[in-house]
């Protein structure tokens, strides 16, 4: 009798089942509305001439989904949905091109991402800022290789013009989607951000000013959100966000002198609170290095006062430490209590710090493809290259790789204390043992493409987690076929294969400081 029951429970499921198979639930066609143009308000704050706020009302309750069309089909696209449920929504609306009738798609979504109502409108753009690069061209690519996003170009074709320093996206193609023009801010008009704008984790922006020497957060639209004091310091290259949201960032702070009697600069790393303000760690690196090491001043980049010149920092949450790029130095890794724990540099010319350290003990020696240490002193005092190893000359950009290894670009500048060395910049892994006090090098890109690739100063890499490429961006008098000034050149991992390439412009032959490939939208 059981199995009778069963048996007919089954059959009705099954009957049911096939019923709802054969008779699907019927979508609800779309309800089409009209946003009217008065509800669009292009550049609102008046600082960022490719950005709209739309605000409008629905006529069903739902999430917000935008979509700007680009010229070249999907991976052009700048989309985003929204978490503003209701039938008042407020947007902003990013990813606009100059000088053109953008057309603008606007949805209301369901929970599971149905269309309940849709709009279509245009918005009309005018002109760029003045002092944009020159040119911008993209070559030939497959688009199902690249990673997708935007890229966000700290771009350095105002410097020197009196102009405030002006970041665009710009897509796969090279158009620029974005730009951020603070010419009439009473504050920004003047703003000099060194290495650059970056995102924080809540998706908003954020960037130092060496003129007013403060930390700026603003939104997608340039509205200032927030800004930080230096309790003294002046801002100087790079500022990173810890997991603990305070901002760390390289600093140089006046009146410091240094044993040749000249004021330094460009040599302390300090911790801002990010919630209260104020001062939480500070590290002198004259203190913890040694200033009166100048094995690299033969370079015409090396002043007195600018012994170390600290261009990067980096922090490690492993064992809560930094990693400090100087650039007349090299990469030191330090403590809270401002010790180091190794050095990455060529080994010629370390002594002892201020305090007596002997530096000697925390250099790094290089070791072979195989993990054996490279016998030849040539190699670790950095007058020699092996196919193996290479060491990095006047670096920036120290980055972590997922496999713990550190990334850094190697410009090059008088590599193996040699002016007249051959001129090419590197993407450069390299795997540090701090147990045996080793590094291998692990991966390298550049060197290949010579002069065509090389950058005397600033430049950065990223690797790229969502396609595991790294991106490869020299920055300053880098030749290209329409002028001079930087590439971005995407490259896979694995096999080292190009994939996109866009060359940058400008008159004053400054493409960027850095550029970093990343969502449109947060």
């Amino acid at each position: 009798m059981k199995n009778l029951i069963l048996l007919f429970l089954l059959t009705v499921a099954f009957s049911g089942c096939k019923h709802a198979i054969d008779n699907p639930p019927v979508p609800v066609a779309a309800r089409e509305f009209t946003i009217a143009s008065d509800s669009v308000q292009l550049n609102p704050y008046g600082y960022t001439p490719l950005s709209a706020r739309i605000n409008f009302s629905a006529p069903i309750a739902g999430r917000s989904f935008i979509r700007v069309r680009g010229k070249h089909g999907k991976l052009t696209n700048v989309e985003h949905t929204f978490n503003d449920k209701g039938t008042t929504h407020s947007i902003p609306v990013i990813g606009l091109y100059a000088n053109y009738t953008n057309t603008v798609d606007v949805r209301v979504l369901s929970d599971g991402g149905d269309t309940l109502a849709k709009s279509t409108l245009t918005i009309q753009t005018g002109d760029l800022p003045p002092n944009m690069p020159q040119s911008i061209t993209a070559a030939p690519f497959d688009e199902n290789k690249v990673a997708p996003g935007l890229i966000l170009v700290s771009n350095f074709s105002t410097y020197g013009t009196g102009a405030p320093s002006t970041p665009y996206f710009m897509d796969a193609y090279g158009d620029i989607r974005w730009v951020l023009d603070y010419r009439s801010h009473d504050q920004l008009k003047t703003l000099s951000f060194d290495n650059g704008i970056e995102r924080l984790r809540n998706g908003n922006f954020f960037f130092g000013d060496i003129n007013t020497s403060r930390i700026y957060e603003v939104d997608l639209l340039g509205k200032v959100i927030d800004s930080w004091n230096l309790s003294g310091y002046v801002f100087h290259h790079n500022v990173i966000e810890k997991p603990n949201g305070n901002f760390l960032l390289t600093a140089s702070k006046p009146g410091s002198m240094g044993l040749n009697g000249v004021a330094m600069v460009e040599d302390y790393v300090i911790e801002i609170d990010r919630t209260e303000g104020g001062l939480v760690n500070e590290w002198d690196l004259k203190q913890s290095l040694d200033e009166r090491r100048t094995i690299l001043a033969q370079s015409p980049l090396v002043n007195a006062d600018d012994w170390f010149h600290g261009n990067s920092v980096a922090y490690d949450s492993t064992d809560n430490t930094i990693i400090v790029s100087g650039r007349h130095q090299g990469v030191v890794k330090l403590d809270y209590e401002n010790r180091v724990k190794w050095i990455l540099g060529a080994h010629r010319g370390w002594t002892v710090n201020r305090r007596g350290e002997d530096l000697r003990k925390f250099l790094l020696s290089p070791v072979d493809a195989s993990g054996v240490i490279i016998a030849d002193t040539a190699v670790s005092d950095g007058s020699k290259i092996t196919s193996d190893f290479e060491w990095n000359w006047y670096q920036h950009s120290t980055i972590f790789l997922p496999n713990g290894d550190i990334m850094v670009f190697d410009n090059g500048e008088i590599r193996e204390y040699n002016p007249t060395a051959s001129k090419y910049s590197r993407a450069v892994a390299y795997k540090i043992d701090p147990v045996k006090m080793t590094v291998q090098q692990t991966w390298a890109y550049g060197k290949e493409r010579g002069v065509e690739t090389y950058s005397q100063v600033v430049s950065g890499v990223q690797f790229l987690a969502s396609s595991n490429h790294i991106l490869f961006t020299p920055g300053f008098q880098v030749p290209n076929t329409t002028g001079e000034g930087g590439k971005v050149v995407e490259v896979e991992l694995a096999n080292k294969t190009v994939v996109s390439e866009i060359s940058i412009s400008s008159a004053n032959k400054m493409g960027f400081h850095r550029a970093r490939k990343m969502s449109a939208y947060p």
